[in-house]
């Protein structure tokens, strides 16, 4: 079982678009979404069915015991982060604003206060019309999102070992911080999609310093391509000069609008200019992971 993670070193370059196409295109895959602050892949899957939903507790943060607490405000005085309030008339913790450093603790002369387990999020294992779908949703303001990501990875591989699946196609977090590098650890190969712009050329060559750091072998895509066609040749020419696998890109298609709205990948429609590209990209991920 192959593990396929397409990332991109900025959000808004159609990584989830190729994510979703991907998953059409492969025969027997597990899809699995690890961008969990903005998870969208199950948009354009359409899942039919919720088979299990589970609780991810990332982090810790603290909670008063009021029936300890004298009111004495030291735990506010010594707070770096501004999390505890005095509202009518008791200390509170504000659990937007609380890291779980400790110091409250620590510094509270009635042991009123402890920490503990925090819910971060959920994450999902879906029946979709292609298969199945592990999916997940980060809270509001939650910052373990490489935790949640994880756990995503682990069901996925656990779920496509059980179902005897192929390969697992990842859409991952974008950039190259903890969700990104949780998403992309371990994996057979991974997809760089970036766009022709000096922004995107920028965060290209942050995304393929942190893959060579983690020794991930991976190709490039370049999606609208024809909205710069200097940049683009100026992105191609850097890949073969640093014997990068490109694996080829993608033209500008107002199709692409439709197929969101309609929640359906854009390999679908027969009609698109972008769909046959998708399909040579995807004959070259096979003959390099599988020597088809």
């Amino acid at each position: 079982m192959k593990q396929i993670a397409i990332i991109s070193g900025k959000g808004g370059t159609g990584k989830t678009t190729l994510s979703a196409s991907l998953s059409y295109l492969f025969q027997n895959p597990v899809m699995s979404d690890c961008d969990v602050d903005a998870s969208n892949l199950h948009l354009l899957l359409s899942p039919v069915e919720l088979k299990q939903s589970y609780e991810y507790y990332g982090g810790k943060k603290a909670e008063i015991d009021y029936e300890k607490c004298t009111n004495c405000g030291i735990c506010k005085d010594k707070c770096r982060f501004d999390a505890i309030d005095f509202q009518q008339g008791r200390y509170v913790i504000n659990e937007y604003a609380c890291e779980g450093c400790k110091l409250c603790v620590l510094t509270c002369p009635e042991k009123a206060i402890k920490l503990v387990e925090n819910l971060a999020g959920y994450y999902y294992e879906s029946k979709s019309p292609k298969g199945v779908l592990v999916h997940g949703d980060l809270n509001p303001g939650e910052e373990t999102s490489g935790g949640l990501v994880a756990e995503i990875r682990k069901k996925s591989f656990s779920v496509g070992e059980s179902l005897k699946k192929d390969v697992i196609i990842i859409d991952g977090a974008p950039g190259i911080g903890c969700p990104a590098t949780s998403s992309v650890a371990g994996v057979n190969y991974a997809i760089i999609v970036t766009e022709p712009t000096l922004s995107g050329f920028h965060d290209l060559q942050r995304a393929v310093e942190t893959l060579k750091k983690m020794r991930v072998k991976f190709g490039v895509v370049i999606n609208k391509f024809d909205l710069n066609e200097f940049v683009s040749s100026s992105l191609e020419e850097w890949c073969f000069s640093e014997n990068i696998d490109f694996l080829g890109k993608i033209p500008f298609d107002e199709m692409v609008n439709l197929a969101t709205r309609e929640a359906k990948p854009i390999i679908l429609y027969e009609d698109s200019i972008s769909s046959k590209y998708i399909k040579s990209i995807y004959q070259k991920i096979l003959q390099i992971l599988f020597n088809k």
